[in-house]
């Protein structure tokens, strides 16, 4: 164990997506997080086509690194196993309802109360400070809230949905980053404290910076909406055979992609084009001349041109042919391991290296209760209380 958080111990009460999601990060940096499931188990063990029920292939990503215990929070034996353990704990984490916990009795002043050091991360959907604190929030929601498919709409014509759980894995990471900040605070002054997220004024912020642009300024100084991430020319533009992600974006590039195609003398000779502002302010026009510009060649002859002008440009990847990559191979992105119960995994290691404590790799995802033993035992249980925790079906392996 090497990682730069080895020795920092996080209790781990998180579900779905966006609280797995940051502490998977903790869990890739090294520290022990230990995963409090239900008897059922998280419900992200059972998504898409597992070898065996409840280690799905999303599981395996959001839970590696971690322990699992599997205990009944609503019976009064296991809140107070957690509650032993608390105090061997640097943090807490959880993305159940704040109402909830209180009822658990693991609220952050009963937390406090066994431990005053603990760092306690709260991520909620709405904030407690406004009229919608206390709703549930999923992925979907926040980016119906944040105008999300609204800004989809403006590009292409119809309110969509990332297809992807975007704001979850956005959110978790802004979760972690602010534990991260409570620790390093703790470890300054030996307080500990509560810290909540939030995921609609996180993603409200994340959002309106670049999108409130002319609304910045009291009075306003223009309308909301960055013209050239919102136009409906912004994508993949087709080739003679294929597609082609080009993006010249400073001056130089620019000059360099006109001189490429032929047409040098339009930054110029045209107006529309002559510096950032006025191309961000005909960006539908420039956008539709260069798709127009791109059908004349092949997409390897784009990727020489752009490559050799130094013109940022990618080739658009599926699903499938990112996976095989030849840049991530080069890096070892992947990595094969063979899990106790789940054959051979391709895993993905944590992608940032360090020059002392690189973070290690290659550790399984736990199955449902495979570590509640050793955690109840940590906490102080003797085997005979572990037995009759597991016996009266408080506690699971």
């Amino acid at each position: 164990m090497t990682g730069p958080l080895t020795g920092i111990r996080v209790l781990d009460l998180t579900t779905v997506q966006m609280g797995p999601w940051c502490t998977r990060i903790l869990a890739d940096y090294g520290a022990d997080v230990i995963k409090v499931e239900a008897p059922e188990g998280d419900s992200s063990r059972y998504t898409g086509i597992p070898r065996h029920r409840g280690m799905s292939g999303s599981f395996q990503h959001n839970a590696r690194g971690k322990r699992s215990i599997a205990i009944d929070l609503k019976r009064a034996e296991a809140q107070e196993a957690i509650l032993r353990l608390a105090p061997s704990c640097d943090a807490f984490v959880s993305n159940i309802r704040p109402q909830a916990l209180a009822r658990l009795g693991l609220d952050y002043p009963a937390l406090a109360k066994v431990n005053p050091t603990i760092v306690y991360l709260s991520m909620v959907g709405y904030g407690s400070a406004g009229r919608y604190a206390g709703r549930p929030a999923y992925d979907d929601l926040i980016q119906a809230a944040t105008a999300i498919p609204m800004l989809l709409q403006r590009s292409t014509g119809e309110p969509r949905y990332i297809p992807m759980a975007a704001i979850d894995r956005i959110v978790g990471g802004a979760g972690a980053n602010a534990l991260l900040a409570g620790l390093l605070s703790r470890a300054r002054t030996g307080v500990g404290q509560m810290i909540e997220v939030p995921m609609f004024e996180t993603m409200a912020q994340f959002v309106l910076s670049e999108h409130m642009q002319g609304r910045t300024f009291d009075p306003p100084t223009g309308p909301t909406g960055y013209p050239r991430t919102l136009s409906p020319h912004r994508r993949p533009y087709k080739t003679m055979d294929g597609y082609i992600a080009v993006l010249p974006y400073n001056d130089g590039q620019w000059r360099r992609f006109f001189q490429a195609a032929g047409k040098s003398e339009l930054l110029e000779t045209d107006s529309r084009f002559a510096d950032m502002a006025s191309r961000t302010a005909n960006i539908d026009s420039l956008y539709q001349m260069i798709s127009q510009e791109l059908l004349t060649r092949t997409t390897d002859d784009w990727l020489a041109i752009c490559q050799e002008n130094d013109i940022p440009c990618m080739r658009p990847h599926t699903l499938d042919s990112l996976i095989e990559d030849p840049h991530l191979a080069d890096a070892d992105f992947f990595q094969f391991v063979e899990h106790p119960s789940e054959g051979r995994l391709r895993t993905m290691r944590e992608p940032s290296t360090w020059s002392q404590t690189q973070p290690p790799t290659g550790r399984f995802a736990p199955r449902l209760g495979e570590n509640t033993r050793e955690i109840l035992a940590e906490a102080g249980l003797s085997q005979e209380q572990i037995d009759a925790l597991l016996a009266a079906k408080i506690a699971f392996t």
